[in-house]
């Protein structure tokens, strides 16, 4: 297992942030359940004790997450089991920005919206446009997930204009729901397999030969 990866799930408000890493670790979306091991086609995806690590305040509807830190083992497309410690934030709002740490420590983020919630679509827009502005030249995975696809009758956010926007931006972007654990499991193991992919081992030519590689395209 590698040394692990630090991954910022941010978002709007009561966007489902906490309901979405309590299905994929522990197959339940009811906050505060008792763990389950959870086992998949495409990945794996195992707490570590303590897998609520750093807690300062448990998160919920109706309680407002601070910050939670779970840790988790996940198999990647390549078969290699990483660790992965994801940082559950606080919603924000119009007054509230994601804290400036955050944006020095993560190797990748994931930005939640609803897809009942034109609001919370926007602010994962103001949240890309800051990590651009915050990396540094540090190089970060951003993956975007439009949650709530169960609420049909109240969609406020179309998938069309997601997508070109996500196109755009050149991250990937799903639809997720958190009654659907499936819906969950490809882009947490895609993050976590580009997150961890080896290092070219070719990535400088050697003195007095000349390259044939090729740039490697990425999202």
């Amino acid at each position: 297992m590698g040394k692990g990866c630090k991954v910022v799930v941010c978002g709007f408000a009561s966007v489902g942030k906490t309901a979405i890493l309590e299905q994929l670790l522990y197959g339940n979306h009811a906050v505060g359940s008792l763990p389950q091991a959870s086992h998949n086609k495409l990945g794996e995806f195992w707490p570590i004790p303590p897998d609520r690590a750093g807690v300062t305040e448990s998160g919920s509807e109706s309680t407002e997450t601070q910050e939670d830190v779970y840790v988790a083992s996940v198999e990647t497309d390549r078969g290699v089991k990483e660790q992965l410690r994801l940082y559950d934030t606080r919603g924000l709002h119009d007054s509230l920005d994601l804290p400036r740490h955050y944006y020095s420590v993560a190797d990748g983020f994931v930005l939640v919206y609803s897809v009942d919630s034109l609001e919370s679509f926007k602010k994962v827009d103001i949240l890309k446009k800051e990590i651009d502005k915050s990396r540094d030249k540090k190089e970060v995975m951003v993956i975007v997930l439009g949650n709530k696809t169960d609420l049909r009758e109240r969609r406020q956010v179309e998938l069309e204009a997601a997508q070109q926007w996500a196109r755009g931006e050149k991250v990937k972007l799903w639809e997720v729901s958190v009654t659907e654990r499936n819906s969950l499991i490809e882009p947490f193991t895609m993050l976590t397999s580009r997150l961890t992919q080896p290092q070219s081992k070719s990535a400088f030519p050697l003195p007095g030969r000349k390259s044939k590689g090729t740039a490697s395209n990425d999202i």
